[in-house]
């Protein structure tokens, strides 16, 4: 990029920034942070795909900066899926001991205690290695007492296995004698899915240019706004942060009306 491409570029960027600091921002933010491997093979050119994955977890951090200084209060990613454990035990591998690097990095994180961010992983905790259990707790426990922004690490989930994890729970209250069935509501089962201490995604945003919501947060995004954009996750940019916002604040949010 020349200097005058880079002079340009930052000229858009503080008028998108001045834009949508004008209007509220979404207080929650789910993404689908897809495209890794493809972004190795395609615009890296290596065979290697963990490099992506690499890239991806560095502009993770990129994005939770973001959030902060835009003051979005929540953010959600899609980090393993359920679905992620049939692939190559070596990449399995590879990406739960990138995650389990990243929770012990995120519990000593300077930018977590300065700005009071509470970490949380989301996801059945039963099928994943003892060691990223051990940094999870790490991270989790460094920051539990915070509450002025929430960062959820969605790790072996799935939004299905969610659902029926829940109605497990609201099905053994019922048969505790603890409720009657008429007493289930949308809100005893949202009251026992793993993102029952925050609002409901107000913005749920995927990378790379698939229109699929991939079994996430199923559940909560009942009334999400949605946001796709072509650019793979480790090539995504400020202005593509900011550019999401701005569509988010220029819609009629209807919540089904």
């Amino acid at each position: 990029m020349g200097i005058t491409d880079t002079i340009a570029y930052s000229a858009y960027e503080n008028k998108l920034e001045k834009e949508v600091f004008a209007y509220p921002v979404p207080g929650h933010i789910a993404i689908i942070m897809d495209g890794n491997r493809r972004y190795a093979r395609e615009v890296l050119r290596v065979d290697n795909t963990n490099k992506g994955h690499e890239l991806g977890r560095k502009k993770l951090e990129e994005v939770l900066n973001w959030c902060i200084k835009v003051k979005v209060k929540t953010l959600t990613v899609y980090a393993f899926s359920t679905e992620n454990f049939s692939r190559e035990e070596e990449e399995v591998d590879f990406l739960m001991n990138l995650i389990r690097d990243m929770m012990y990095s995120l519990g000593d994180d300077e930018r977590i205690h300065k700005n009071k961010v509470r970490v949380k992983m989301i996801g059945d905790r039963s099928t994943i290695p003892d060691d990223l259990k051990k940094a999870v707790d790490y991270a989790e426990n460094k920051s539990k007492a915070y509450d002025q922004y929430h960062f959820n690490v969605a790790v072996a989930y799935g939004g299905r296995q969610e659902i029926i994890s829940a109605v497990k729970m609201v099905a053994q209250q019922v048969k505790n004698g603890e409720i009657d069935i008429d007493d289930i509501t949308e809100e005893s089962i949202s009251t026992n899915m793993y993102t029952c201490d925050d609002a409901d995604p107000d913005l749920v945003l995927r990378t790379s240019g698939e229109f699929r919501l991939s079994n996430f947060l199923i559940w909560q995004m009942a009334y999400s706004e949605l946001y796709f954009t072509d650019i793979y996750w480790p090539g995504f940019r400020y202005i593509d942060f900011l550019r999401a916002i701005r569509s988010y604040q220029q819609r009629n949010r209807r919540y089904g009306m």
